[in-house]
């Protein structure tokens, strides 16, 4: 355990943060899960506006440094493309 005062503050913060970095990677999770199942249903209507949605979940994610930029934007590609290909 922490010995003094700066590192038992770090401990504290280091919890916050990742209960913080969970949520967020459970957000982008779902909403991913949810672009997936609209495509499985082939409307591409609403797998658009899912999609729309999803985009700025992963936009949110990158701004908290919870995700690198790249790593977003191979997902964004990678479902774009399943859309399109509706």
């Amino acid at each position: 355990m922490a010995n003094n005062k700066s590192a038992k503050k770090r401990v504290i913060l280091n919890e916050r943060n990742r209960v913080r970095n969970q949520a967020v990677k459970t957000r982008v999770k779902s909403t991913t899960k949810k672009v997936l199942a609209s495509i499985e249903d082939g409307n591409k209507e609403v797998a658009l506006q899912v999609l729309s949605a999803a985009y700025k979940e992963f936009d949110k994610a990158v701004s908290k440094g919870v995700f690198k930029k790249n790593t977003i934007s191979r997902k964004k590609a990678r479902l774009t493309a399943r859309v399109n290909a509706l």
